[in-house]
């Protein structure tokens, strides 16, 4: 009897769950409830699944108990893993073969357009150069900061807050926002700060996303500008667990400010820095509001991402589409080893 309640419990639990939710999507109640029952069957099934698991588990013998258990409570979260990323990126990989409806094979018809189209190529080019001026400049600006900053007495959290909160706007509003300072009028009064101050000093107004290829470095400054303030977060962290006693110790043997932070500071704070290089340089591979806001990819500002959405939505050919996120996967796979491997190391001292 046990073990029939055992079992009976979380197939009951599923099944609550999934009718629930399948009577949500047909029902005309009010919103806000709708939610709210959503919320409770969803928590409350999920921990009596468990539950029922778990005591499932009670019924093997002892010395099997600690070998499956620990699958139980990771099990789900693999399936849905392999459900909604592994499955998609074993498809999209199959895809990237076919034609624009994915219907027949066309081989690597595909990525040969993805290497010699000259839109591609651009795109190509642009998120290498994405790739290595944003992280640089947003991790050096943000050590500066973090500093500076550390050196602060009073109002360091103020500062710091004001640093980061670009980072709690979206890429899009980012976006409108620096679009009002590179805004350019053919006719009329100027409502971009850059024009105003050009024609403040008595210069001609310049159409700033439309310069090639400054235009690019215009829009790296709106991801600088965001990221800034992340690099800046977790470098500062990084300072502050500098030991003292070191920093003491290289200034009783007489080694000045800059050469402390040099050959002490840098060298302790080097994970952290490689964690915010690697982590702006996958934000800027996956980039495309910005340059879709601001100037829609035209003008040579083309970034790998903006490629891949507008062939999968825009243009409807998902095996172009399909080759462009392959490409783009295959770029972000190396950082991720790098990462990996340094937590590895870490782990390893630690």
């Amino acid at each position: 009897m046990t073990a029939v309640v055992a079992i009976a419990i979380p197939i009951a639990a599923m099944a609550l769950v999934l009718w629930v939710f399948g009577w949500m999507r047909t029902t005309e109640m009010n919103r806000g409830l709708v939610v709210l029952v959503a919320v409770l069957v969803g928590v409350g099934g999920v921990f009596i699944f468990y539950y029922g698991m778990d005591r499932i588990v009670d019924l093997f013998a002892v010395r099997w108990q600690d070998r499956i258990r620990p699958w139980v409570f990771v099990g789900p979260a693999l399936v849905l893993l392999s459900v909604f990323l592994v499955y998609p990126a074993v498809n999209t990989v199959i895809l990237s073969f076919r034609d624009a409806s994915g219907s027949e094979m066309v081989g690597f018809d595909n990525y040969r357009f993805v290497f010699t189209d000259s839109a591609m190529l651009r795109s190509i080019r642009n998120t290498l150069g994405w790739s290595i001026i944003v992280p640089l400049v947003a991790t050096v600006v943000g050590l500066v900061f973090a500093v500076l900053a550390d050196r602060l007495t009073r109002l360091e959290s103020v500062a710091k807050s004001l640093i980061f909160l670009p980072m709690a706007i979206s890429f899009v509003g980012a976006s409108v926002v620096w679009g009002f300072i590179y805004d350019f009028r053919a006719f009329g009064n100027q409502t971009g700060l850059l024009n105003g101050l050009m024609v403040a000093v008595g210069q001609e107004p310049v159409a700033w996303l439309s310069q090639e290829p400054w235009n690019n470095l215009l829009l790296m400054v709106i991801m600088i500008w965001m990221q800034t303030g992340f690099a800046m977060v977790i470098l500062s962290a990084a300072i502050k667990s500098v030991p003292e006693d070191l920093l003491e110790a290289g200034r009783i043997d007489g080694a000045s400010e800059l050469q402390i932070f040099r050959r002490i500071t840098v060298p302790s704070i080097l994970s952290a820095l490689v964690v915010v290089l690697t982590t702006v340089v996958i934000a800027t591979l996956k980039v495309f509001d910005i340059v879709w806001v601001l100037t829609n990819g035209g003008s040579g500002t083309e970034v790998i991402a903006e490629r891949f959405i507008r062939y999968f939505f825009q243009f409807r050919d998902g095996g172009r589409g399909a080759a462009v996120a392959v490409l783009l996967f295959l770029a972000i796979i190396p950082i991720m080893v790098i990462n990996v491997r340094r937590f590895r190391a870490e782990e390893e001292i630690r």
